[in-house]
């Protein structure tokens, strides 16, 4: 891009910031309509929500404020490139993106878009694709030259299921073809797709392994989400529930930014909510099996005992080991005796057990449940630098 061009782009960021949601969601249905296997790709219950649209206006913003130096979002684009790849995203689907992008900026603008801001448009457009294909080739050669990594999507035999709450089930994965699958971080996901009746197509989705790697399975921990809607939401992980043990889905390979380097020697923070503990639960089995066995403390809430998934094993977990240290908040606490703290997490009620020199901090849970710990992080002087939150769905969430 020339200077004219860049200076063209910047002049549509007032745009952007006051219409911007309403040209992503034209773009959508553009797209869609116009290239239905998308929705074989596409979140559809992100899509009828608007979480979607939210997140990739959001993205196109920042884009465009930072178009002198879009470097400054490589952290964003990694991330977005690992669920890119996740996904089996390839380079000639983002010239059909970019078609429809283009083509709803003319549409929605009208006689604003002239031909200098729409070929300033295009020359953005292409230069952010080639850096975002260049990342995502990157990643997928890493992947695949790992021992038992491969690339696209392969199936896999529901080999366990296990309840672990009332919500949650664990799924135990392995390889239809008995050949070895790829080893992950602790923290890390795996995206299944499978096909949705309801819909007519099918629908990915991600999950964080809740285990440590091993060489045998891969095993995700579901909540059974309940729709309170006409959306598709919740359709995945009822039709996962709905799988028995035998039944068939298929799983690309391991991806993720939101984990623990296993050789790492920091003190562990992990505050979860809800389903955010899943991969809280890959950190502390792979800690277990280290030979560090790095201090940790773990912050669990979520509404009752009845939905606490794995609290047995961590309870035993908390026991037996010197290095565990847990915190569980119940919103409403049972009526037998509990170790139960009630209420919803409170950082600054256990600050002294949680403030420690060189700590790493881990977050997952909700989204609002993300921006509150992390303000109370940040409230008791932890450093930004040392916080890490992963944001189960489309990234809207821009704190660090």
């Amino acid at each position: 891009m020339n200077a004219t061009q860049k200076e063209l782009i910047k002049a549509t960021v007032p745009i952007l910031r006051t219409n911007g949601n309403d040209l992503i969601t034209y773009f959508y249905q553009r797209m869609l309509s116009n290239n239905p296997e998308l929705k074989n790709i596409f979140n559809m219950a992100n899509q009828a929500s608007g979480k979607q649209q939210n997140a990739l206006s959001g993205a196109v913003l920042a884009y465009a404020e930072n178009i002198e130096n879009p470097t400054v979002l490589i952290n964003t684009l990694k991330s977005i490139g690992n669920k890119h790849v996740s996904l089996n995203i390839q380079p000639e689907q983002y010239d059909i993106v970019g078609n429809h992008l283009i083509g709803s900026i003319k549409e929605v603008l009208g006689d604003l878009a002239t031909t200098e801001l729409i070929d300033a448009w295009t020359c953005a457009y292409n230069e952010l694709a080639q850096i975002m294909i260049g990342i995502e080739a990157e990643m997928y050669q890493k992947t695949i030259n790992k021992k038992g990594g491969w690339k696209g999507w392969r199936t896999f035999i529901i080999s366990k299921i296990v309840k672990e709450s009332d919500e949650i089930n664990s799924f135990y994965l392995k390889p239809e073809d008995n050949k070895e699958i790829a080893d992950f971080y602790p923290g890390q996901y795996i995206s299944v797709s499978t096909f949705i009746p309801e819909l007519g197509h099918k629908q990915p989705r991600q999950y964080s392994l809740s285990s440590h790697s091993n060489n045998d399975y891969y095993r995700i921990s579901v909540k059974k989400e309940i729709s309170q809607n006409t959306t598709p939401d919740g359709v995945v992980s009822n039709a996962l529930h709905n799988k028995k043990e035998g039944d068939t889905i298929e799983v690309s390979a391991p991806a993720g930014v939101f984990f623990v380097d296993p050789e790492a020697k920091n003190p562990l923070v992990l505050v979860s909510g809800g389903v955010g503990l899943t991969p809280m639960m890959s950190m502390v089995e792979t800690n277990k099996n280290s030979l560090q066995k790095n201090q940790t403390v773990w912050i669990h809430s979520c509404r009752n005992e009845n939905v606490h998934a794995f609290k047995d094993t961590i309870k035993e977990l908390n026991n037996e080991n010197e290095w565990l240290t847990s915190f569980v908040f119940y919103e409403t606490l049972p009526e037998l005796e509990t170790n139960a703290i009630e209420g919803r997490i409170d950082l600054h009620q256990i600050k002294e057990e949680i403030l420690i020199e060189d700590a790493k901090y881990y977050i997952c849970g909700p989204a609002i449940f993300i921006k509150v710990q992390y303000q109370s992080l940040v409230a008791l002087g932890v450093n930004r630098e040392n916080i890490l939150y992963e944001e189960f769905g489309p990234q809207l969430l821009s704190l660090n």
